[in-house]
């Protein structure tokens, strides 16, 4: 079948099942398996209608075992496969954690390159959808930790099917993270690669404060910096897209050209990205900065029960607080 070429309005749930599509009908070794991907399409119907079209080899239903998922995964890997694994909710990779870390980011590394494990683990991830415990977690801290693995993030339809499609197609183990509260969030999508999955990019150009988001808080992130700009402040807001490795030349450049930095996270603070890359930037643009970088990220506490998550996520006003902050205000 020849790809769809034509450009499209997607959600971003859509986009990236656009992008399962392509990878699959251009490669016969990539692979689909996980908890209800076919049959259902996924609990979010992000893999709707790819069992009907690839059948029951290349869709995989699996039992409900993340350990056995991940597993699965390594022994395609190891016979050829590109294989995609779909972790239900980003609070169920747990069970799975063990191989990923011991195994998946490993492997290439012990077997000193004769073994290449092109995995791609989608993890729906983050809050702000009413979920039960379990369902509304950003463990995304433990893998960029983790050397050997590959973190990304999408924020939005046209990156959620580039970086979809780039993520199968490397050599490496990705770890691609994706929104569930944006999974409805419409735009253009042209049928290209794009800008590598490294590299960070810059969504709102300012010149009074660097604004690091990704994920879900790009959105608020954009919006932060159009209330800003009501009271006369500049924010450049940058969207980190690649979370391990972390394009810091692109951020270098933000900083010293505005003098202040705000990073914006929904997980936990103590230990978060956030403080990883605020002590890293310090360490290459200490000379630059005006004043302390910021943390709005959410609190050090189990992820709440959903009539009280709205406090817990970093919203509109705290982020505006944060830029005050960083603005001396």
């Amino acid at each position: 079948m020849t790809p769809d070429t034509s450009t499209k309005t997607l959600t971003l749930a859509k986009a990236i099942n656009a992008g399962l599509h392509r990878a699959l009908t251009d490669d016969p070794r990539v692979v689909l398996l996980g908890e209800d991907i076919g049959a259902l399409g996924g609990v979010f119907r992000v893999t709707s209608d790819l069992l009907a079209e690839f059948g029951h080899r290349r869709v995989i239903d699996t039992p409900l075992a993340e350990s056995a998922i991940i597993g699965m995964a390594v022994g395609l890997a190891y016979r050829g496969y590109r294989p995609v694994a779909e972790i239900q909710f980003d609070g169920f990779i747990y069970p799975g954690f063990d191989q990923i870390v011991s195994q998946v980011a490993k492997l290439h590394y012990r077997t000193q390159g004769a073994v290449k494990m092109p995995i791609t683990i989608r993890v729906p991830f983050g809050g702000g959808i009413g979920a039960a415990e379990h369902h509304s977690e950003s463990p995304e801290a433990y893998f960029t930790h983790t050397s050997g693995l590959r973190v990304i993030s999408v924020s939005n339809p046209q990156d959620a099917y580039s970086l979809i499609r780039q993520a199968i197609a490397s050599d490496d183990p990705v770890l691609y993270f994706e929104p569930k509260r944006r999974y409805h969030v419409k735009g253009e999508v042209v049928p290209e690669l794009g800008l590598s999955m490294e590299r960070a990019t810059v969504v709102s150009p300012g010149t009074d404060v660097t604004l690091l988001a990704y994920g879900p808080l790009v959105t608020t992130a954009r919006d932060a910096a159009l209330a800003a700009s009501d009271e006369g402040v500049s924010v450049e807001v940058i969207d980190l897209r690649s979370l391990a490795p972390v394009d810091y030349p692109t951020l270098e450049a933000s900083v010293r050209k505005t003098g202040r930095l705000v990073v914006a996270h929904e997980a936990n603070r103590t230990g978060g990205i956030g403080g990883e890359i605020i002590a890293s930037l310090t360490e290459s643009c200490f000379n630059y900065l005006e004043s302390a970088p910021v943390r709005v990220t959410g609190f050090d506490i189990p992820y709440p029960a959903a009539k009280l998550e709205s406090h817990h996520l970093p919203d509109l006003d705290r982020i505006l607080d944060g830029i005050d902050s960083a603005m001396g205000r």
